[in-house]
């Protein structure tokens, strides 16, 4: 029997072996070009399945592609440039990179929901760091959409109080209903699904936020509808399909806002205002 350092060793070997193999399959089933952030072992492991499930992104590499590719011209508007300085004034020069979250939330915005790699690119240059660290900050974040999305980006809740109320039906009945897998969008340009973590509608569970990024950055919109059903959610998605605009927040007739269904059983009067002296009498 080995000793354990020579286990070890044998066991490490093996893995550079592995590993050489799965990169070797990978370069086999993507023969085009694999650019940053993605390497040839992280393609590897998608091509392999390695990755553990991801709720939150469907793609976990990236792949030039014609609309996403990093030697595609991508700027700012002048509009806003103007954004950019007024969010890099809020740091010192030696800190440009804490308005990275803030520049890409103002990209996605700016192109139609998704960050392409150019822009990621881009704001690198702005806040003087290499690109890999805009790459780490854009696919740790679940909102910063890296691929093409709908006109209508139906972002489903999944976290645990939406989980338990059925928000895996909801997502279920919207991937159905509109035949795509999830961050698919559909032939006519109309949607696309994804998921997203807590919005702090837990009492309303289980909901939806829709995004609308066709109006750029200064008119995007971003609804919640609340307490839903597969049926309902349905309605809505046909609703935006007519061009309607749902009622937005609960879709429980019986409910008003987060009050209980039926209304209010306890505090039923005007609420008592705190104590609060008479300054000017004193």
């Amino acid at each position: 029997m080995l000793p354990p350092a020579a286990r070890l060793a044998a066991r490490r070997l093996l893995g550079l072996a592995s590993a050489s193999a799965v990169q070797s399959s990978a370069r086999r089933l993507f023969p085009s070009p694999i650019s940053s952030p993605a390497t040839a072992s992280t393609a590897a492991a998608a091509a392999t399945g390695y990755f553990s499930r991801s709720f939150s992104s469907a793609l976990n590499y990236h792949i030039d592609s014609p609309e996403n590719s990093p030697d595609m011209p991508w700027k700012f508007t002048e509009a806003n440039m103007e954004k950019v300085k007024e969010i890099l004034s809020h740091y010192p020069s030696n800190y440009k990179q804490s308005g990275i979250i803030p520049m890409l939330d103002l990209a996605q915005q700016q192109h139609g929901g998704w960050v392409p790699v150019a822009a990621m690119n881009a704001i690198a240059e702005i806040v003087e760091v290499a690109p890999i660290r805009v790459y780490e900050v854009a696919t740790f974040y679940s909102m910063f959409n890296r691929t093409k999305v709908g006109k209508y980006h139906l972002l489903v809740c999944g976290t645990t109080p939406c989980m338990i109320r059925g928000s895996r039906d909801i997502e279920e009945a919207l991937l159905k209903h509109l035949g795509v897998k999830r961050n698919e969008v559909t032939s006519d340009g109309l949607f696309s699904v994804g998921e997203m973590e807590c919005m702090g509608c837990c009492v309303n569970a289980p909901m939806i936020a829709v995004a609308d990024y066709t109006k750029g950055s200064d008119a995007y919109t971003y609804n919640y509808y609340e307490d839903l059903t597969p049926k309902r959610v349905v309605e809505l998605v046909e609703m935006l399909r007519r061009g309607e605009t749902p009622p937005r927040g609960t879709q429980n007739p019986e409910r008003k806002n987060c009050g209980p269904a039926g209304g209010n059983t306890t505090l039923l009067g005007e609420p008592i205002p705190p104590p609060c002296r008479d300054l000017d009498a004193c």
